[in-house]
């Protein structure tokens, strides 16, 4: 069966990111039952902010392992085993007797979680042609953000007809159910089809190389700098605005403009649209423009000047300004995508998943890093003016804002011939 040709594909391409969507809805979506959580278990606001980031410290620092371990034996195997994780932690989260086993719960979440994205990149980069590809990548962007969209008003109505631990049971069925059908789709009719097609044996043989040392597959990542330029534009795209919108958003909403909760909260929701948007029309453009450069250094300016904007104004714009910057703010995490794309065009097949485990471990170190460095400042500046803390704390995502153009600059790009022979190996 040759993959890139097979109507199958869209098989595969529709199973995964149906699960795509439901496991990133289960990043925040324990963040609509705060409240509950600290009056069922009698615990503190640092307790359920440990249960909380302990996910995203897992999902960070198992993005090179699952990496490397995905090039070496295949992402098929991961991304089941992630989606069971993800379901079997969901489910030990809606029956926990007590918060040691909501951390457990969160930390097994995490560690499924972080099996997730690199494998979908390695298994569209093997059903899908380059320039596709490149499109599906946008596809597969706004997926994620429906599934955050997913963990905002539609989840807590869920939890407000069933309860919190009845919501959460049914997710992690559902995530389960979800693992048995990718093997189904990726492993057991794949097989099934390749047998029924009679293929001479001759034609099923592969010459296989002897893998590299894990060790010199690293030293090159390292020393890449095409690999550090996906790393820091990762970490400018996607940290400033998962690190903020999670964590500082509603209550700078509440505390600086007076907003009611659900008011502030109706920005994150202005943020998702922006980043449904950013991922389809980001990588299109590119697609089109045949270059990933040029339009991520334009989107990296954008998100630049946004965060900028609110030290111009003191940390307080004006309202309809503020519309506007938490859309494009949304738009640029959504451009993120195209991280992934310049890892599929700089790096051999054979060490894709680590090279994108380590670009989406920039993102998701930044956005770890934002929400506590960012909570430092406005407990430093504790005045009566609330907008003042807010202001020096905005200092930061500007800070981690230039790094992520520092990556932008730091792309090599390929000619249009080089980047065409490449996909053919594909």
């Amino acid at each position: 069966m040759n993959k890139q040709n097979s109507k199958y594909r869209w098989i595969v391409f529709a199973s995964v990111l149906f699960t795509y969507f439901l496991i990133v809805s289960q990043r925040t979506a324990p963040g609509l039952i705060t409240d509950q959580l600290m009056n069922e278990f009698s615990v503190t606001a640092a307790t359920i902010g440990l249960i909380a980031s302990i996910q995203f410290f897992a999902y960070a620092g198992l993005q090179v392992p699952i990496g490397i371990l995905s090039d070496r034996f295949g992402p098929n195997f991961f991304l089941i085993i992630g989606t069971i994780l993800a379901g079997s932690g969901t489910l030990l989260y809606s029956l926990a007797p007590n918060e040691s086993v909501l951390l457990i719960a969160r930390l097994i979440v995490g560690t499924g979680d972080s099996a997730i994205w690199v494998n979908l990149v390695l298994i569209l980069s093997q059903w899908f042609k380059g320039n596709e590809f490149v499109k599906l990548l946008g596809m597969a962007g706004v997926s994620g953000s429906l599934g955050f969209l997913l963990a905002t008003v539609p989840f807590s109505l869920w939890i407000g007809l069933l309860g919190w631990r009845t919501s959460f049971l049914s997710m992690g069925i559902l995530l389960l159910l979800c693992g048995i059908l990718l093997y189904v789709v990726l492993i057991y009719q794949p097989k099934r089809i390749i047998k029924s097609n009679s293929l001479p044996e001759s034609s099923l043989k592969k010459i296989k190389a002897k893998p590299e040392k894990t060790s010199v597959i690293l030293k090159r990542i390292f020393t890449s700098r095409q690999a550090w330029a996906a790393f820091f534009c990762h970490f400018g795209s996607v940290g400033t605005y998962v690190g903020f919108i999670g964590s500082w958003a509603v209550p700078y909403g509440t505390s600086v403009f007076d907003m009611s909760l659900s008011t502030a909260s109706q920005f994150i929701m202005i943020g998702l649209f922006g980043a449904i948007m950013g991922a389809p029309l980001t990588t299109m453009i590119s697609s089109r423009l045949h270059s990933i450069k040029k339009p991520y250094l334009i989107i990296h300016c954008i998100i630049l000047l946004s965060w900028a904007t609110f030290l111009v104004f003191s940390g307080k714009p004006p309202l309809f300004m503020l519309v506007l910057l938490f859309f494009i703010i949304g738009f640029g995490n959504g451009a993120s995508a195209l991280t992934f794309a310049l890892v599929r065009q700089s790096f051999d097949a054979k060490e894709v998943g680590v090279a994108t485990g380590f670009a989406n471990m920039g993102g998701f170190l930044s956005a770890v890093l934002l929400p506590s460095i960012f909570g430092t400042v406005l407990d430093s500046f504790q005045t009566g003016n609330s907008h003042i803390g807010y202001f020096y704390g905005f200092m930061i995502p500007v800070i981690f804002s230039l790094l992520g153009l520092f990556g932008g600059f730091l792309i090599k790009e390929k000619q249009q011939e080089v980047v065409q022979s490449k996909e053919l190996s594909y």
